[in-house]
C-alpha cells in the first residue's frame, strides 16, 4: 500500500525515475544512524542528461527544472536507502547544490530553488532545509547541476 508522500507525488503528477547507479567508485547513499547521505544527483531528464552552463547556453528557467530533476533522483534514492518507504522522512536537513555558471551568473540560489520547491511541494513543512547554492566553472559529463542531500529518517 502506497504512503502518504507517494500519494503526495501522484497528486503532483510527479513519478520517480529509477535510483540511479553511481557513476564512479562511491556508493549513492550512506545511512548514519537517522541521517541518510544522498550522493550528489546529476541533472537528467527521461531523454538523457540535461547538459548546459547557465549564463551562455541555458536560462534561469531550463537551470530552475534541471534542479528539480536532481531533486526527483534525490528522492528517489531516500526511497531506496528506506526500503521504498518515504514516509519514514523525518526531515529534509540540507542541500548541497552546485551550478555549472559562467563567472558573472549570480542566480544560483533560483536555479537550486527548483529543489528546494520540489521538497517543500513533496514533503510540506518537513522539506523545509538548509542549503548551500554555489558556482562550479565545470560538472561531471557537462551537467547543468549536481545536488546532493541529507535527510533525517525514523
Amino acid at each position: 500500500m502506497a504512503g502518504k508522500i507517494d500519494a503526495r507525488l501522484t497528486e503532483l503528477g510527479l513519478t520517480l525515475p529509477d535510483a540511479p547507479a553511481p557513476a564512479a567508485n562511491y556508493v549513492p547513499f550512506v545511512r548514519s544512524g537517522n541521517l541518510v547521505f544522498v550522493s550528489g544527483q546529476i541533472s537528467q531528464g527521461p531523454h538523457g542528461l540535461i547538459k548546459g552552463r547557465l549564463g551562455d547556453s541555458m536560462d534561469v528557467q531550463e537551470g530552475a527544472e534541471a534542479a528539480r530533476r536532481c531533486g526527483l533522483s534525490l528522492i528517489a534514492q531516500a526511497k531506496a536507502a528506506l526500503g521504498g518507504d518515504l514516509d519514514r522522512v523525518v526531515r529534509v536537513v540540507k542541500l548541497s547544490g552546485f551550478v555549472n555558471s559562467t563567472g558573472d551568473f549570480t542566480d544560483q540560489p533560483k536555479i537550486i530553488n527548483g529543489c528546494s520547491d520540489l521538497m517543500v511541494a513533496v514533503f510540506g513543512d518537513a522539506g523545509r532545509h538548509a542549503r548551500a547554492a554555489v558556482s562550479a566553472p565545470a560538472l561531471p559529463l557537462g551537467v547543468a547541476v549536481e545536488i546532493e542531500a541529507i535527510f533525517e529518517v525514523a
